[in-house]
């Protein structure tokens, strides 16, 4: 098992990885509406924290050989379901016509005050 961490982001000040190499597979940590170059916390628009959360995620991907086009599966965990129609127009934006396994969660509160957290499992590139 690797440990995949970023190199130009401080390492997690949780107890936790951003992601774990194992056996052909990445498990991405749930990852938050963060701006990694300034390390700023987005709290904005709905639109503007799915796209950050999920280029956070892609970051990931890219550090561990993979990216987007493999993700196996994506959970997406939400602070409001009438956020969900806004949440899947960028996810449709940025993951195109790839269509991963997929659960959406509700949630009652996210850390930071955010909107959305994304964590996902991915193939490495071959």
């Amino acid at each position: 098992m690797n440990k995949v961490y970023l190199p130009d982001i401080p390492k997690p000040k949780g107890h936790y990885s951003p992601a774990v190499k194992f056996n052909g597979l990445i498990f991405v940590s749930g990852q938050l509406p963060i701006n990694h170059a300034t390390g700023e916390v987005e709290t904005g628009d709905i639109e503007l924290q799915t796209e950050l959360a999920l280029r956070n995620v892609e970051a990931i991907l890219l550090a561990a050989n993979s990216d987007l086009n493999h993700v196996l599966q994506m959970t997406i965990y939400v602070s409001e379901m009438e956020l969900w129609d806004k949440v899947n127009e960028v996810y449709k934006r940025i993951l195109g016509e790839h269509k991963p396994a997929r659960a959406i969660v509700p949630v009652k509160d996210l850390h930071f005050g955010t909107k959305i957290e994304i964590q996902a499992i991915a193939a490495v590139k071959q």
